[in-house]
């Protein structure tokens, strides 16, 4: 009889032992994992991607004796909104050597808002298709300002062409991989900061070993 309780007062013990045991990693090893797997994931993305070259093509507006330079200011604004239209791609196309559909994601048109300058970018995998991108793209819309002009009383004319790009304007893979461990570190962090707390004594508590009074009495 003896023996059976012996038996049974260990099992207890052995099982809350067990369950004890199994919390062998720190509250914050979110933080470390997030950092180490958002790393991995940028360095992939920096290997995988292909580097794009950005080259830019300026084009500046001109009033003529029947405008003032604000208009010329206004009507660079207007143009760099054209400048991305089909109807400017489309001219634009056979000097670039690719569809309008291409020229349309692959260049931009901004310009300053105290400069009536238009800065037109193009970006591609091939350095020289981007300089061929943007400046077939400004000299295109050069083309259409000039045939507005007898309305607009302000003329486009080419400031600068593109000058082929030395080296891509997309981020490096030590960059993607920097960016990624921050960002993995604070996707862990927010994780650990959501992650509710646990009893240090809970797991334990749970299987209780029998009284002493019981034990004796059987």
């Amino acid at each position: 009889m003896k023996t059976e309780t012996a038996q049974e007062t260990e099992a207890p013990r052995a099982l809350s032992h067990r369950i004890g045991g199994t919390r062998k990693l720190p509250r914050w090893w979110p933080l470390p994992v997030g950092i180490v797997v958002g790393a991995i994931a940028g360095a992939t993305y920096g290997a995988v991607s292909t580097p794009q070259y950005t080259a830019t093509s300026y084009v500046i507006a001109v009033p003529t004796k029947q405008s003032d330079s604000m208009s010329a200011l206004g009507f660079a604004q207007a143009y760099s909104r054209v400048a991305t239209q089909v109807a400017v791609l489309a001219d634009a196309q056979d000097k670039a050597g690719v569809s309008a559909a291409t020229l349309k994601s692959r260049v931009r048109a901004e310009t300053s808002p105290d400069a009536p300058m238009v800065a037109v970018s193009a970006s591609s995998a091939k350095p020289a298709q981007a300089k061929q991108m943007a400046d077939a793209v400004a000299r295109a819309l050069t083309s259409s300002a000039s045939d507005a002009k007898g309305d607009t009383h302000v003329k486009l004319l080419r400031f600068s062409k593109a000058v082929e790009p030395t080296e891509p304007s997309t981020p490096s893979t030590a960059l993607t991989t920097l960016v990624g461990g921050c960002a993995g570190g604070l996707l862990g962090g927010l994780a650990l900061l959501v992650r509710p707390r646990r009893e240090s004594g809970a797991a334990t508590a749970t299987v209780p070993a029998p009284a002493a009074g019981l034990r004796g009495g059987a």
